[in-house]
């Protein structure tokens, strides 16, 4: 069974039941190491566990950053945005953040011509 997500919290969502992305920063440098989705079960188990949890939209179920790759997320903070339709996870990357193998999922950049 999963921890509901609390009244207070899901107040503060502009969609409570919609799917919200959540930037992963990592918490001492600020580099930013992935975007996921959570929707309100995800939150709510991140919110319990302090591990970052999301919501896998290929696989349709919760996913626990690292559950079987090691590549684990502490969250030490979670930011709401203005909005209240996007949340910003400072967490401790352990291992690889990318599914690729890359510290960061932002790892190819697009030249700027002006």
């Amino acid at each position: 069974m999963s921890p509901d997500l609390s009244p207070e919290i899901s107040a503060l969502l502009k969609s409570p039941d919609a799917l919200i992305p959540a930037i992963a920063q990592d918490a001492q440098s600020g580099e930013v190491l992935m975007l996921a989705y959570v929707n309100a079960q995800s939150l709510a188990a991140t919110l319990a566990t302090g591990r970052a949890t999301y919501w896998s939209r290929s696989r349709n179920e919760l996913w626990e950053k690292g559950a079987t790759s090691g590549n684990t997320q502490l969250v030490h903070s979670i930011a709401l945005d203005c909005d209240g339709d996007a949340l910003l996870f400072r967490v401790e990357q352990t291992g690889a953040a990318c599914h690729t193998g890359d510290r960061s999922c932002f790892h190819r950049s697009i030249e700027m011509t002006r």
